[in-house]
């Protein structure tokens, strides 16, 4: 694909096909990914990627874990809750996604069912959990260093036709990635994103977000118009 078609094409896949995706075609992914910028060159990221029987075990763990009502041990750290702008389009992707479904806000049953999807990673036949250096926890390069390697991870994977979606919720219970995943001690768990072919017969997979406008985001200064 050329770069315009990768960026503007691609979305969050949420639905995927049980088809295993070759280590090979990771491991290529992966080395596309590197290639983002990073603090001084620091590099400070790492990637399990895991599949099959231990990927199970961690979706069972975690859901398990939460709907038992035990609180989540994000390793990162969290901030407040969102509001203003930020939460209107944070319930605005929220009611793409339920109506692309067919869930009604009143359909309880339902709106549990898609939280244990995200529980589960989406049910994607890989997962690649992004790990920092502890070393070199609390700088503020780091988590931007590894939110561009996600960026360049994510949009790889789309060019070589695997869909991808970013998320925290199938990273809830950290002792039970650590476990199964066998992070190493020297590890913050930052984020995982599931990957795999996606199912295009899968509603929410044709939803595409809505992006505010450059005119809204950006103030250009010294320019003649």
């Amino acid at each position: 694909m050329e770069f315009d078609q990768v960026v503007l094409g691609r979305r969050s896949i949420r639905g995927y096909k049980p088809d295993p995706v070759p280590k090979a075609l990771i491991e290529e992914i992966l080395a596309l990914a590197m290639r983002a910028p990073s603090s001084m060159n620091t590099q400070p990221w790492n990637f399990y990627v895991l599949t099959g029987e231990p990927l199970d075990r961690i979706r069972a763990g975690n859901t398990e874990r939460n709907l038992a009502g035990v609180p989540h041990s994000r390793e990162f750290r969290i901030g407040q809750a969102f509001a203003g702008i930020h939460r209107d389009r944070q319930v605005g992707v929220a009611k793409q996604l339920f109506a692309a479904m067919g869930i009604a806000r009143e359909d309880q049953v339902m709106r549990q069912d898609w939280v244990l999807r995200g529980f589960r990673q989406f049910d994607a036949p890989v997962c690649i959990i992004i790990t920092y250096d502890k070393v070199l926890d609390g700088s503020d390069d780091t988590p931007f260093d590894c939110g561009a390697v996600a960026t360049a991870l994510v949009n790889a994977a789309w060019s070589r036709g695997l869909g991808t979606v970013i998320n925290s919720q199938g990273i809830m219970q950290s002792p039970v990635v650590r476990e199964h995943a066998g992070i190493a001690d020297d590890q913050v768990i930052m984020k995982s994103i599931a990957l795999g072919w996606p199912d295009e017969s899968f509603p929410a997979n044709a939803v595409v977000s809505e992006r505010k406008s450059v005119a809204d985001a950006t103030t250009f200064v010294g320019f003649d118009s």
